[in-house]
């Protein structure tokens, strides 16, 4: 059972005149042109940092909630696993926030730990809110909306510091995600800043969404306007591609199945553009279909699973799979989380709760702050029209905006890395 759960689930665990920004070196070059291609292709190795082989990692697991019953079906959650990349020297802690539906120690969270790693830093890893093992273990309710998730991901973070606090000596405490996890950092230095457990000194968001709403739909539409014969085919086509998908799990390393390994299916596939896009949507599709089954066993049911089933070890999830495949994000917000928030907050509409999921909605703080960086890329395919007009408007000087590298497939060309590091070290002081 547990296998099926990861390969049905877990396969998933995902884009006139302008103010000053902190502009990419005039050397700067990207090999791949089509977003697409520059989201799933893997640099190669020409353009790519050099990393250190091997970093010390000492892995540990919280409990937030250790009196929580968890359901059977989930048998093997033990706890939130977190790691620690250390330093043996005082030295300033980067807390970093994995992507939408990934855990803490996919290779993209590990390259990045290794990155930071060579710039001096301690380095605490943290999984995605949206990842079933955070929603089993360290959500306080339904996922998905950043301030509620942001205390989530606080408490994790302190019981995770308090964890290794005898290990390291800490100069300074720092703050970055990606993607998700860069939506998510903003939030959370918000709450730091009422709260004052780490008096975050720098906060770097690289390839946030700007509205995740907006961000979701239009990886949605990737899928829905791309699948092969339109989604009546869904079932046919998404067969097709998890039979792909299926041989390559033992290469995969650490973090096993996750959206951002299935990209690797690409080098096999050989995709068409519309293809690749769709595969794009379903990686983001199915991080939705992971996270709302999760949250609906651990709510009681009503959503996926009916009210009052029992799921055991043994029981099959496969109808629950096919209908969670089917479920996306903007269904989930529409039909479940607005109504439960609405229940909370009598009178909150709609578009108040949209408001809320936007960095619109910390704009001032956002503006206001030198302590916080944005990384992105021009041809980001979770953006919409407009969006990094925005961005360059209330990070100024603080932005590097590139000109290419989709949503996140430059991440460790070396001009992103000498401006990640760059901006977490600061200026002389």
């Amino acid at each position: 059972m547990k296998r099926l759960l990861a390969l049905t689930l877990l396969i998933v665990s995902l884009l006139a005149d302008r103010p000053a920004t902190a502009a990419p070196p005039q050397s700067y070059f990207y090999p791949f042109v089509n977003p697409y291609e520059a989201t799933v292709m893997e640099l190669p190795k020409e353009f790519e940092v050099r990393l250190p082989d091997q970093v010390p990692v000492y892995e540990f697991v919280i409990r937030p909630f250790p009196h929580r019953e968890i359901p059977e079906v989930f048998w093997y959650e033990k706890g939130l696993a977190c790691s620690l990349v250390y330093q043996e020297h005082k030295a300033p802690l980067v807390f970093l926030v994995a992507g939408s539906g990934s855990r803490f120690d996919v290779p993209r969270m590990l390259k990045l730990q290794k990155v930071l790693y060579q710039a001096g830093f301690h380095v605490i890893s943290i999984t995605s809110p949206t990842h079933m093992d955070f929603v089993v273990n360290a959500a306080s309710g339904l996922p998905g909306i950043a301030t509620d998730d942001a205390k989530d991901l606080y408490r994790v973070m302190d019981l995770a510091y308090q964890k290794v606090r005898d290990r390291i000596q800490v100069s300074q405490f720092l703050l970055a995600g990606y993607s998700l996890g860069g939506f998510d950092a903003a939030f959370v230095a918000k709450l730091d800043d009422r709260e004052h457990h780490f008096d975050f000194k720098r906060v770097l968001l690289i390839n946030p969404p700007v509205c995740l709403y907006d961000s979701v739909s239009a990886l949605d539409r990737l899928l829905v306007q791309n699948v092969p014969g339109g989604m009546d085919n869904f079932d046919t086509w998404f067969r097709g591609v998890f039979s792909e998908t299926m041989h390559l799990t033992e290469s995969w390393g650490p973090g096993g199945l996750s959206g951002e390994s299935m990209y690797r299916t690409y080098k096999r596939m050989q995709p068409s553009e519309s293809n690749l896009a769709a595969l794009i949507g379903l990686t983001a599709r199915m991080n939705a279909a992971d996270m709302i089954f999760t949250a609906d066993v651990m709510n009681g049911g009503g959503y996926i699973v009916p009210k009052n089933v029992r799921l055991t070890s043994t029981t099959s999830l496969t109808r629950y799979a096919t209908v969670a495949y089917k479920t996306s994000f903007i269904d989930y917000f529409e039909q479940w989380l607005f109504p439960h928030y609405q229940k909370m907050e009598p009178g909150l509409t709609r578009e108040e709760l949209l408001r809320r999921e936007t960095l619109r909605s910390l704009e001032g703080y956002l503006k206001g702050s030198g302590k916080f960086g944005l990384i992105h890329n021009e041809d980001d395919i979770i953006l919409v029209p407009g969006d990094i007009e925005y961005l360059e408007r209330v990070f100024g000087d603080r932005a590097w905006i590139f000109p290419s590298g989709g949503h996140m497939g430059n991440m460790f060309h070396p001009d992103v890395v000498s401006a990640i590091t760059g901006f977490l070290k600061g200026k002389e002081e």
